[in-house]
């Protein structure tokens, strides 16, 4: 056993897991989901948002069913959520070790694992029950049965890795694919075999592939709509449309549906509001629950889309007078309300963007040229096969972030395996050259240790009000001390000269290593997750995971907004009031009440487990019901009470708030609601809603209406 191992492994484990126990809902989104899919299997095979089964999630089931087993096993908590995405985190760094450790040698692995665990976005991402830590893991399990099948000539360790990408597809869709480069690429350079065998494997694989990718969406597809869920955040009710669209093409395109834009600004929702959602006139019957569905012409919301076309506020000062946090400039067209930068070659390298995965670059663009300086056509080794197949992990997926039109921070954590590898690989042949004195080789090691940590700087210095001008001076100054030393030593011996190629990586590190901690010391958000001493305080910052540190300043911190988890999830604790009334005047329906904002279901089905509806998805924009429908739940005695509004206006389908103010009684909020607080805070405190309240469709400070109707 490799006893290095063991502290970076427990790194790894803290960065991913302290804390966690903090988050009481994590991304109630998916918590909500979790919640409804512990209820019955109807809503666990199609990960159910709501109680009756009425409308999907916007992503597969995969991962929500591993996240369903945990809370099972646990019960439902945020860390029971969140606990899978730990072991992931810390189970793709021992990945990492294992798949370069037998090419590149025992040092490079360990180095290939620290990158791994410290990398920023994998610590902010593999801490919240996002599904992009478990879609990784599934990438490198399945990286790691191609590599051990094509050096064994196996042929089911090679089905087996092609089958797992294809189980990661049905966690997060098409960015599963974004490796497939890698895998034929590697496979045709590595695999044993004669190339008729080697072919004709290949077909199989691909088919293997297929099958397994689509079988969850084409099983779903194949159920008549009334029979199934409405899929959540679709155009058409369809899964493959939702895989090809919405998480597909669109996602470089950026023209997403405008189901998050509904209700919002101008200048953060003007994206083209999307008419007719399919021809389809039925939507989803709910098995088991006797709710009738229909598609219906909306203007439809996307849960990820919170910005449209020209997601910028004026002089960049938002609502209330509250500026964008220093450092961020959230240009970048549409997704520059998400911090991602102007498109172009360089945008991995902008503020907004480099400091989640991009600090070692300058090492992995050096410790390639070394690796691939002594490349011959006929002399094509392990070490060249690999770092092939890491760099067509990298840029592929480093090329389609430079050029999207529409993604969050925490997506490149994609970019972090392929980094991580290569940086360990590479050091140690930089390592290697200056060591032996190879020619102009030996130079890359001390050019590298120099441009990584003025790279560092550059990321670090933008935060000096934030974090103090100490961190980023320090790092520039140890880096061309170290450069100095290096250099002055190159021709000579010394027992220290091996010491200082080692500080001269760990300088390298101090930027990645902080910023993989500010989710612990400045607060994460498990909504949007990313890293940096800004990381709760942006847009929709607020996870409350941390350790409470302040900042440098004092007073360029943006006020939390989220109590936990960010964005969606300003739901507090359930408002005993509210329970207590909608049980006590329950007559028998089935569902305690049904709500136009997935929001208010969400601590109800989380902590209560209470059977709640919700009307139309995350945005409340899905067409799930129509108004017949309504009346037919009703009717049948399924639901009596409504709760409209508390996103303050955000998206919605108005024909449904519609029927039910007019078919309904309004009850007054001195009956059923703790305070005098109109919105979703239950304890009396208005904070929130006097000094943030936006009023346009965030819901800090939106009314909240409980509606009872009877027919």
């Amino acid at each position: 056993m490799d006893l290095v191992l063991l502290p970076i492994v427990l790194l790894a484990a803290f960065l991913n897991g302290y804390g966690i126990w903090n988050d009481q809902y994590a991304n109630s989104y998916y918590t909500t989901a979790v919640g409804s899919m512990l209820s019955n299997f109807h809503n666990f095979f199609y990960a159910s948002l709501d109680s009756a089964g009425s409308v999907t999630v916007d992503k597969p089931p995969v991962v929500f069913w591993i996240q369903t087993a945990f809370a099972y096993v646990f019960g439902l908590h945020g860390w029971s959520v969140i606990l899978p995405q730990v072991l992931a985190g810390i189970g793709s760094v021992l990945l990492i070790y294992f798949m370069v450790k037998p090419t590149y040698g025992l040092a490079a692995a360990r180095i290939s694992a620290l990158v791994m665990a410290t990398v920023p976005v994998v610590a902010a991402v593999s801490r919240t029950n996002n599904i992009d830590s478990m879609l990784v893991f599934t990438l490198l399990l399945g990286s790691w049965f191609l590599f051990k099948g094509s050096k064994q000539g196996s042929t089911w360790r090679i089905l087996v890795a092609f089958g797992l990408i294809g189980v990661a597809f049905n966690m997060k869709m098409l960015q599963a694919y974004m490796i497939l480069p890698a895998f034929y690429l590697f496979y045709l350079l590595a695999f044993q075999a004669k190339w008729r065998r080697k072919i004709i494997l290949l077909i199989g694989s691909t088919a293997v592939l297929a099958v397994v990718s689509l079988s969850w969406a084409v099983t779903v597809d194949s159920i008549p709509e009334d029979e199934r869920p409405y899929i959540g955040s679709s155009e058409t009710n369809s899964v493959m449309e939702l895989a090809f669209g919405y998480n597909g093409l669109a996602r470089l395109t950026g023209q997403q549906n405008t189901a998050g834009n509904a209700g919002m600004p101008n200048g953060m929702g003007q994206g083209d509001n999307r008419g007719n959602r399919g021809d389809s006139s039925s939507g989803p019957n709910q098995t088991g629950s006797g709710v009738p569905g229909a598609g219906q012409d909306v203007n439809a919301q996307d849960n990820d889309n919170m910005n449209g076309s020209n997601g910028n506020f004026p002089n960049r000062q938002m609502p209330n007078d509250m500026e964008m946090p220093n450092g961020r400039d959230f240009g970048g067209g549409m997704g520059g309300m998400f911090g991602t930068g102007e498109k172009g070659p360089l945008r991995l390298f902008q503020t907004e963007l480099s400091g989640q995965a991009s600090w070692l670059l300058p090492v992995v663009l050096l410790g390639c040229i070394a690796l691939f300086a002594g490349l011959r056509r006929r002399n094509i080794t392990n070490k060249h096969k690999g770092a092939l197949f890491w760099l067509a992990w990298l840029l592929p997926v480093a090329a389609f972030f430079s050029v999207a039109g529409f993604f969050h921070q925490y997506y490149l954590i994609m970019l972090a395996p392929p980094i991580a590898a290569l940086t360990g690989a590479g050091f140690v042949a930089m390592w290697k050259s200056y060591r032996d004195r190879n020619g102009w080789q030996a130079w890359l090691l001390p050019v590298s240790v120099l441009l990584t940590t003025l790279f560092g700087w550059y990321i670090m210095q933008v935060y000096n009000d934030t974090i103090g001008a100490g961190w980023s001076i320090s790092e520039l100054i140890a880096g061309i001390l170290v450069t100095v030393i290096l250099i002055v030593m190159f021709h000579r011996t010394h027992q220290w000269k091996q010491g200082f190629i080692i500080a001269g990586f760990i300088v390298m590190l101090i930027g990645p290593i902080y910023w993989a901690f500010t989710p612990i010391t400045y607060g994460g958000n498990s909504m949007i997750p990313a890293a940096g001493p800004t990381g709760s305080n942006g847009m929709f910052g607020g996870a409350g995971m941390g350790m409470p540190m302040g900042n440098g300043a004092g007073d360029t911190e943006m006020p939390t907004m989220g109590g936990r988890g960010g964005m969606g999830n300003r739901n507090e604790e359930v408002d005993t009031a509210t329970l207590n009334y909608l049980k006590e005047h329950n007559t028998g329906e089935t569902y305690l009440f049904a709500t136009t904002d997935y929001n208010q279901a969400a601590p109800y089905i989380i902590d209560e487990r209470a059977a709640v509806i919700t009307l139309g998805g995350f945005s409340g924009s899905d067409p799930v019901y129509t108004t017949e429908e309504l009346e037919q739940l009703v009717k049948s005695g399924q639901v009596k009470y409504f709760m409209v509004g508390g996103m303050g206006g955000r998206g919605g389908n108005s024909d449904i708030s519609d029927w039910i103010k007019e078919h309904g009684t309004e009850i007054p909020t001195s009956e059923w609601k703790t305070g005098t607080d109109s919105g979703s805070m239950d304890n009396g405190d208005t904070e929130n809603e006097a000094g943030l309240g936006f009023g346009f469709g965030f819901g800090f400070g939106g009314q909240t209406t409980l509606y009872e109707v009877k027919l």
